[in-house]
């Protein structure tokens, strides 16, 4: 189906590959079923052809369109037919993970001052960060497979003892992406199939919140999914690793609804989990909330 003609034909904005939100192979949009948590969450797989939200789950073809358009079901599927989404086509082959030679984005460094001012700006400690996390840092110019990774923090994806996959964060609140991640292409392991955090410093209790500035907030006791719609993978991993799980997602009603799909899958499997609420994000609360929180927690 040609999405990104019908997005444009009726004036649906929309991100694609490069995107914090969209990963190879996806056009996304701001998922008209989960409100109070902005952002490009709703996917369409151009070769599975199908919708997929990341906070929500899988949608139909007609209800996408529907809901997205303000039109009847009727008149959707219409538009579907009119797009292509009914005609068949032979699948094509998605790029699999590990197929290009992973490596992080050209002229990837140690943290430059103006990297360090972001973090600091921020609350947090670039020194510590770099010890715990290997943050590092790009300049004016990176770019790998056409994706400009330049001026950003690079995030690496740790997994045992190497580097498997990484994400970039912009420094200068100009770009219009946040977060450029590595491509599946390029990984060693698709980063929603492990955890992000300081891996080695994890004891029996982990706190597991959606992205990598939680962590760098909550400190080595906790954990990400990259988002809050976890893989199975992930599940398996958080009930093998620890025993007791508190749950810091987003605190709007996707978020909570997660939290509380999580904790119960991890009862199911025998760990203790439980939710905890506060009124932000866990990456914006201040160091010292944080400190509190976690000492309440441990």
């Amino acid at each position: 189906m040609n999405i990104e003609q019908l997005y444009r034909d009726h004036n649906i904005r929309f991100v694609t590959e490069g995107h914090k939100h969209a990963r190879e192979g996806w056009v996304n949009v701001e998922c008209p079923f989960c409100t109070g948590n902005p952002g490009y969450h709703l996917g369409y797989d151009t070769i599975g052809n199908k919708f997929v939200c990341w906070r929500c789950g899988g949608k139909h073809a007609d209800q996408v369109i529907s809901k997205l358009l303000r039109v009847g079901t009727g008149e959707a599927k219409t538009l579907l037919r009119q797009y292509g989404s009914l005609v068949h086509k032979v699948p094509e082959k998605r790029a699999k993970i590990g197929t290009k030679r992973f490596k992080l984005p050209p002229h990837t460094q140690p943290l430059a001052q103006a990297h360090r001012n972001y973090l600091e700006d921020r609350g947090f400690a670039p020194d510590l960060l770099i010890d715990l996390y290997g943050l590092q840092g790009t300049g004016i110019y990176s770019r790998l497979d056409n994706i400009d990774y330049s001026r950003r923090i690079v995030i690496p994806y740790m997994w045992g003892d190497e580097i498997v996959s990484f994400d970039c964060r912009d420094i200068t609140n100009k770009s219009q992406y946040k977060y450029m991640a590595c491509s599946e292409a390029r990984e060693k392991i698709n980063h929603k199939h492990i955890l992000y955090g300081s891996q080695p410093l994890w004891g029996d209790t982990g706190i597991c919140v959606e992205g990598c500035t939680d962590v760098w907030r909550m400190g080595v006791n906790s954990f990400a999914t990259s988002g809050i719609k976890y893989t199975p993978k992930q599940l398996r991993l958080i009930a093998k690793t620890f025993k007791r799980v508190p749950v810091l997602f987003d605190p709007d009603p996707q978020g909570i609804k997660q939290a509380n799909k999580l904790i119960s899958d991890l009862k199911f499997r025998g760990v203790d989990s439980f939710r905890v609420d506060i009124e932000t994000d866990p990456g914006d609360l201040t160091q010292t909330e944080a400190d509190y929180l976690v000492k309440q927690l441990i």
